[in-house]
């Protein structure tokens, strides 16, 4: 039986419907408009724990990035909208400088109205986060009312309720709280939170680099919470003006750049009862908290602690009313050990999943509660993986004894759903369950009676589905047909289809890559290339998926620089993410080099095609991607034109963790740094450059790109440059700023390339 989400599908109807009849162009300002060309489009779904509801924020129709609640209610196949963010926030929503870094860190600054939720255990109360001020709605009313709980003027945030619900917990002013729900009480559980410490809040470097935004955690009883607290005290302060376009301002910032100090953690648990604290004996001084887990009992916690050269990380077990700790086991690494959120205790047995990557691939494995292993439950020259980030794991059936997780066994350029047994003796060996090709994403339903599916590919924008645990379809939330009432059906005429390939790197090793060709390729023309690059870690560009997932701005930006006569050519260089550690790690004491290697063997590939003009390739990207293309465009002569957006110039100047991952020390690979600056051979300079910036970017500091900019007059090298003030490092998610710099790259290659 087919469902269809009603409403959404009416107003696109509504809103597209007059114009599907006849093709158009599609332009940059489409890209950033309403409705949302991809269709409709579920944010952080979730399920509330009697599995009645799929729930979901959804962009209005008139607005895509200002988000509802909505409820798929799975007994009767129809979606609602539950909460209108609009009847709390009106205007234009306010934040505090904490939840505007907060965001950025989170790559959710362009969103507004409901942006987070959670479902308390009892699977009626939600609570919703807005404009600042914490509300609790109710499912199972049947006004399905909504109940204010704070209305400070301060803003709280990273909150949650406890396991039971009898509490939510917050931060406000840089201390953790919590909120009796049945009295209505609020308690500061700690209280020195000022200047330069924090309780229950995750360091910069946690947030920005090592995926853990969270500083505090509840135990499954919700008699005790561990919480870290934060000394920024040793970390280096620098002096950073944020340009507006009222002024200046400068922001004395703590950023713990290469070499440097790293912020003071300290790990405690209280016992909420008393409100009685004790210290985790634990040192991290020199090291990094990386993840903290409670164990089902509540009497331990799981801490992982990483070296600060990254080549161990410790899992510790530490008695919760004791502080007493000690070293289960370790993974090390030569180069690196990565981070992930595979932790998974079961519950009615004494055992975790973990993963680790000591095969050179990250694949699962069963321990005991002693740090015993059991067995290998996954095995093979691929990777447990999900949507572009290290975790797979996806849940486990217990009474079943079954594992579920994501991967790119069939492929690097997929992922699809798997599963195996607790008990498997054949860890090479998975079931596959997904059956579409191309780019799954899957949420294991409550008791394990299936999984939520969303899925798109190359030629369908994402869907959403319910299915059963073998794959078979149960119903559709959203089916996302390109129809005539889709948004992006009147565009649909001059879309390129996408090619995928591989060529060969020095090593032996495969580089996939995606081709786009001009919209109407005529025979015996040659054209201009642009090529589209990232590069640089944990980030696959190259996948089988609808304009590139997340990053679908980029994948539609691609489709019009083919409809306006260019090839667009995008290749996952050795160092990119998710294929293994001999790929990942040639990056390994010098950045830049292999990178740029893999790319020029991208370049002879291109040439080898008889409609690619090889006296006019541009190339262009942004953070990691701006930083190759001044990598290539000053240690190379084949690039016409390149746009580097918010590039590392220095990396000296970029964060701890990041930068000594690949880099160590700058005291210990001093040739290592010289050789990887996009400073060194700025003098060398060949080609038309654009540089691009936001003016108050905390995270790839202005000051990158003015260190180069004198660089390069120094060196009597013109340039182009664009620079936004009060631009923030995700500046080309924002709908103002985003629009302005895409068709200001537009016009950029077609003036240097030669389009007419």
């Amino acid at each position: 039986m087919r469902y269809t989400t009603s409403l959404l599908l009416l107003l696109c109807l509504v809103l597209c419907g007059s114009f599907a009849a006849q093709a158009a162009a599609l332009t940059v300002e489409r890209i950033f408009a309403a409705p949302d060309l991809s269709g409709p489009r579920l944010r952080e779904v979730k399920f509330s724990p009697d599995g009645r509801y799929v729930t979901f924020l959804q962009g209005k129709a008139e607005n895509k990035d200002q988000l509802d609640l909505w409820g798929f209610d799975t007994r009767t196949g129809k979606s609602e909208l539950l909460v209108d963010s609009r009847a709390f926030v009106s205007g234009t929503e306010s934040l505090s400088a904490e939840e505007e870094a907060r965001r950025e860190r989170q790559r959710t600054a362009s969103l507004r109205g409901i942006v987070e939720y959670s479902f308390a255990q009892d699977g009626h109360q939600v609570l919703l986060p807005m404009g600042g001020d914490l509300y609790l709605y109710d499912l199972g009313s049947s006004k399905q009312s909504v109940r204010r709980l704070t209305a400070s003027e301060s803003y709280e945030t990273d909150a949650r309720f406890s396991p039971h619900a009898r509490y939510v917990s917050f931060i406000r002013d840089q201390d953790l709280f919590v909120l009796d729900l049945a009295t209505g009480i609020e308690t500061a559980l700690t209280s020195d939170g000022e200047g330069l410490v924090q309780n229950g809040v995750a360091e910069f470097i946690a947030q920005e680099e090592m995926d853990r935004d969270t500083g505090y955690w509840w135990s499954p009883d919700e008699q005790w919470i561990a919480f870290t607290r934060i000394d920024d005290t040793p970390v280096q302060e620098v002096e950073r003006f944020e340009i507006n376009a009222e002024g200046a301002s400068m922001s004395r910032q703590r950023y713990p750049a290469a070499g440097t100090a790293n912020t003071r953690v300290e790990l405690k648990t209280m016992r909420i009862r008393d409100r009685s604290s004790i210290a985790a004996y634990i040192d991290f001084e020199g090291k990094y908290l990386a993840r903290v887990d409670w164990f089902p009992d509540s009497a331990s916690i799981a801490v992982q602690r990483q070296s600060r050269d990254q080549k161990v990380l410790e899992l510790w077990k530490v008695d919760a009313s004791k502080g007493s700790a000690r070293v289960l086991f370790e993974e090390r690494s030569p180069h690196w050990v990565e981070l992930n959120h595979d932790l998974h205790f079961l519950e009615n047995r004494q055992m975790f999943v973990w993963s680790s990557r000591r095969s050179e691939y990250k694949h699962l494995y069963l321990y005991d509660w002693n740090g015993q292993l059991i067995r290998p439950l996954t095995a093979g020259p691929w990777m447990v993986v999900g949507d572009g980030v290290e975790t797979g794991f996806v849940g486990v059936n217990e009474k079943e004894k079954m594992l579920y997780f994501m991967a790119n066994k069939e492929s690097p350029l997929e992922r699809h759903l798997y599963s195996a047994s607790l008990d498997t003796r054949k860890p090479d060996s998975p079931r596959k369950l997904s059956r579409e090709p191309g780019w799954h994403d899957a949420k294991l339903l409550p008791k394990g009676t299936g999984y939520f599916d969303i899925h798109s590919s190359p030629e369908q924008p994402p869907t959403a589905s319910v299915r059963a645990l073998d794959g078979s379809l149960k119903y559709w939330m959203v089916r996302n047909a390109i129809d005539n009432s889709h948004p992006y059906a009147m565009f649909k005429s001059d879309h390129v289809q996408e090619e995928f390939g591989s060529i060969t790197a020095a090593d032996g090793q495969a580089l996939f890559y995606r081709l786009l060709k001009p919209a109407h390729l005529e025979p015996g023309k040659r054209y201009p290339v642009v090529i589209d690059t990232y590069g640089g870690p944990h980030f696959q560009y190259v996948r089988k998926d609808w304009m590139g997932g997340t990053r679908a701005v980029q994948g539609y930006f691609r489709q019009i620089l083919a409809q306006h006569g260019f090839v667009v050519f995008t290749l996952d260089n050795r160092g990119s993410g998710f294929r293994g550690s001999a790929f990942e790690s040639a990056i390994a004491g010098q950045l830049g080099r292999i990178e740029v290697e893999d790319q020029l063997r991208g370049v002879e590939f291109l040439k080898t095609q008889d409609f690619v003009d090889p006296a006019r390739i541009g190339i262009m990207g942004w953070s990691y991607g701006g930083y190759m293309t001044l990598m290539a465009m000053t240690n190379t002569d084949v690039f016409r034109a390149g746009v580097a957006g918010a590039p590392v110039t220095e990396w000296r100047l970029y964060d701890t963790h990041y930068t000594e991952r690949y880099l160590g020390m700058p005291s210990s690979n001093a040739k290592g740094y010289e050789h990887s600056s996009a400073l060194a051979d700025a003098q060398k300079l060949q080609g038309r450059l654009l540089l691009v910036h936001g003016m108050a970017d905390d995270n790839v500091l202005f000051t990158h790109t003015t260190m180069l900019m004198q660089q390069l007059q120094s060196s009597a090298k013109q340039f182009d440059v664009m620079t936004y003030p009060g631009g923030k490092h995700g500046l080309v998610r924002m709908p103002q700023t985003g629009r302005h710099y895409y068709e200001t790259v537009l016009r950029f290659f077609e003036e240097n390339l030669g389009i007419q």
